[in-house]
């Protein structure tokens, strides 16, 4: 009896292979079908493995440390400031900032910085004297104990 059941488990393993093997095949067909009934592939659609090039970008990133008398609404006043410069200088492209949480003590008293971007240093370069820049400065200029800027292109 025992050995009339290993017979038969035999039998039935040597079918499910076959049977896995169809299975599998049509599977990894259907995974090159198009998701929707609707869409259709056409040659002008093909994927390259070619890297997709990005655009470099000019980075502006500004650090500050404020003056220990600068209180809570001197800095929201001078962030706001900040955030307002896209709306009024179109050359700069991105703006972001963020306040340092670092855990490494690093920061040498800076606790805010932002990060603006152009593409290209004469966007930059309109930026720096434009009359809403330097009206910037003269906003976070009396709470300001000392910034850091660097500039830098993205690199791929």
């Amino acid at each position: 009896m025992i050995k009339f059941m290993f017979m038969k488990s035999k039998i039935i393993n040597y079918w499910l292979i076959p049977a896995k093997i169809v299975m599998l095949l049509l599977l990894f067909l259907n995974c090159n079908k198009p998701h929707s009934a609707n869409k259709s592939v056409s040659v002008h659609e093909t994927k390259t493995n070619e890297p997709i090039k990005q655009k470099k970008l000019l980075r502006h990133v500004v650090l500050f440390k404020f003056k220990d008398s600068a209180s809570a609404d001197d800095i929201t006043k001078v962030i706001e400031a900040f955030a307002d410069l896209p709306n009024k200088i179109p050359d700069i492209k991105g703006f972001e900032w963020g306040i340092n949480n670092s855990p490494e003590n690093l920061d040498k008293g800076f606790t805010h910085s932002f990060i603006l971007t152009f593409d290209s240093e004469e966007g930059r370069e309109n930026y720096l004297p434009h009359p809403d820049h330097k009206a910037f400065g003269d906003i976070v200029g009396p709470v300001l104990d000392d910034v850091l800027v660097i500039d830098y292109w993205t690199e791929d």
